[in-house]
């Protein structure tokens, strides 16, 4: 056996999906190699995840072509895929890099399984850095007035490089609804999340006024709820009395930029799955 393959699915929960994914995979020439599954009591639907070693002669071409009798009789959404194969990603940012920075190391040194097609900034200060990294850096400005000739200047872009993954690392910007529907389940955002949660301008100096004692952060999909969409990854660090403004900043930039790569990188191994608001992630 030499070829490796993902099948990620989910559909209504009922008896004999497993044994009818198993058999499947024995059949077409497949060796399990790990298998995860979940039922969610709520939604009464199962998910699961397969990592298969595949005979030389099969491909995934073929493996998609045959499961799809077995995808149509469980009512299934599904994704079969060679395993090790990098997502095609873009990433977007405005001024702020330490997101950007973290990431573009990452992929550097092989750390996440992406192929990082370009960079779209709003502003132009992040180019030096992407473009030593060797990626190609797309300075495309918004505003009010040309915000729907940015977005479909995106669009042109995304659609050129076959992108499957929109990585939004602190872009200070509101995708409109339209580019919500069209990136679904394809875009992560992330952003400080507070406990208490403080909105708006000057998230840290708020923070620091009301004296909180635990900062943390969000990665999520994109969705027309601003920063409501399901989330991927989320993580905590403590604070306290003596944290400055400027020393919450940088705790919090830091938790964004760990759990933003742990996001990315989950999508990406295909152990994301969503489930209506919220997700499935199989570790």
């Amino acid at each position: 056996m030499n070829g490796e393959h993902l099948l990620t699915l989910s559909c209504p929960d009922r008896r004999g999906i497993v044994h009818a994914v198993s058999t499947f995979l024995v059949v077409t020439g497949c060796n399990i190699l790990d298998s995860q599954q979940y039922r969610d009591p709520d939604s009464d639907r199962f998910f699961m995840r397969v990592h298969v070693a595949a005979d030389a002669a099969v491909t995934a071409a073929s493996l998609r072509s045959a499961f799809e009798a077995t995808a149509t009789s469980f009512a299934m959404q599904w994704q079969l895929d060679v395993a090790d194969r990098p997502v095609r990603t873009v990433v977007l940012v405005s001024k702020q890099d330490h997101c950007l920075q973290d990431l573009l190391f990452r992929h550097r040194t092989g750390a996440l399984p992406i192929d990082l097609r370009a960079v779209v900034s709003n502003h132009a200060d992040t180019r030096s850095l992407v473009e030593w990294h060797g990626i190609a850096f797309h300075h495309v400005p918004v505003t009010a007035g040309t915000k729907v000739e940015a977005e479909a200047r995106l669009l042109a872009l995304l659609d050129a490089e076959q992108v499957e993954l929109v990585v939004l690392a602190r872009y200070m910007q509101v995708l409109s609804a339209d580019l919500c529907a069209r990136l679904t389940g394809s875009a992560i955002n992330i952003h400080h999340s507070f406990l208490p949660s403080f909105k708006g301008a000057r998230p840290y100096a708020q923070a620091h006024d009301r004296g909180v004692k635990l900062i943390g952060a969000s990665a999520h999909y994109v969705t027309a709820d601003l920063d409501e969409g399901p989330i991927i990854e989320q993580d905590v660090a403590r604070a306290d009395h003596t944290h400055t403004v400027e020393a919450l900043a940088r705790v919090g930039q830091d938790i964004e930029a760990r759990v933003l790569a742990r996001a990315v990188l989950w999508h990406a191994e295909r152990r994301v799955l969503l489930n209506g608001a919220r997700t499935v992630v199989f570790r």
